[in-house]
């Protein structure tokens, strides 16, 4: 007969098979991934709260991550502006008392704010949480997400300046939500009473006017992450139209004349210069075009551009500020130069 020593043998020796067994399914390609890695993915909030850390953060608190690392696209009050919905208004004292954003059903209300649809604040910490802000997301720690989420509160008039949110009370604060009572089963999508003998509303149609009738895609994989993660040219089937480049090797650019605008443009990607600045076209702020058609062979521009880059800059391209950047002297340099001559490949 076994013994329990012998059992656990033979379970550990199941459970090593098991482990390798997944591990080969793929041979050559990734790895199971650690409990470590898992958790570092699963961050999700649900509406009960579960999933939420422990924690706390004042309103007073939230003003200052606020006014440092959201005002600059949310504006100072969450007013937002040409490019980002409004965040806070729409929302009265009655809304707070009743669960229900009355202006919702205003046809003559200008816009829908976050804070009129929102129905669980476990949506707002969440996203805040995974998603904020823009040019880092995950970079807030707890106490940063749980002192922002209490400012947009704030703003919207349902939390007083002295309040300190964390996970002891938030289920409190839920009860507090101007739209907590908005939400709605009528579309009959998820089961229940609601869905009983009732088709889902999926019959929405798909615009298909005013299409592009040519749509051309373009993209280039900066220098510093061509080998990352092997050669692409040897992972990729031999039909088809991506085919992959050979990443072993560097780009012909970087030995030729251009060099060094194939480096800014990398460098434009590496710090996220790209997601408010297209290459071409207007985002958050201007293209990359238009800075460069502005100050073209403009004397002392370069230097003047750097400062901006580096220092940040507000009113010359509209209401929304630039934040500061954190780049070395030189790299800010080098995006200067490159806008100052014209973006030459």
């Amino acid at each position: 007969m076994f013994s329990c020593r012998d059992l656990a043998l033979v379970f550990a020796l199941l459970a090593a098979g098991a482990a390798a067994a997944q591990t080969e399914r793929f041979p050559g390609v990734g790895r199971t991934a650690t409990a470590k890695e898992v958790a570092a993915w699963d961050i999700d909030v649900r509406p009960d709260f579960k999933g939420l850390p422990a924690g706390s953060g004042s309103v007073a608190k939230g003003m200052e991550v606020w006014e440092g690392k959201c005002a600059s696209c949310h504006g100072v009050f969450g007013e937002s502006n040409e490019f980002f919905s409004p965040i806070v208004g729409g929302t009265t004292k009655d809304d707070i008392r009743t669960g229900r954003a009355a202006r919702l059903n205003d046809p003559s209300f200008p816009g829908r704010t976050t804070l009129m649809k929102l129905s669980t604040v476990s949506t707002l910490w969440d996203y805040i949480n995974r998603a904020m802000p823009w040019t880092q997301p995950k970079s807030l720690s707890s106490e940063e997400v749980y002192a922002v989420t209490a400012y947009i509160l704030n703003l919207g008039g349902v939390l007083p300046d002295s309040f300190v949110l964390s996970d002891k009370n938030i289920a409190e604060v839920q009860q507090m939500l101007p739209n907590r009572n908005g939400m709605t089963t009528d579309h009959a999508l998820w089961p229940g009473a609601a869905a009983a003998g009732r088709k889902p509303d999926v019959m929405a149609s798909a615009c298909m006017k005013d299409c592009a009738k040519e749509v051309a895609l373009a993209s280039f994989l900066p220098d510093f992450a061509r080998d990352a993660h092997g050669n692409l040219a040897e992972q990729n089937r031999a039909v088809g139209a991506q085919k992959g480049a050979d990443t072993s090797k560097p780009t012909t650019a970087a030995a030729a004349p251009g060099a060094a605008a194939a480096s800014a443009a990398a460098l434009a990607q590496k710090y996220t210069c790209v997601a408010c600045h297209g290459m071409e076209n207007k985002i958050v702020g201007p293209g990359f075009r238009e800075v460069s058609n502005k100050y073209a062979g403009a004397a002392d521009a370069t230097a003047y551009l750097a400062g901006k880059i580096k220092a940040g800059s507000a009113g010359v391209w509209g209401n929304v500020p630039m934040p500061p950047q954190q780049l070395s002297e030189a790299e800010a340099r080098l995006l200067a130069q490159w806008l100052v001559q014209g973006m030459k490949p």
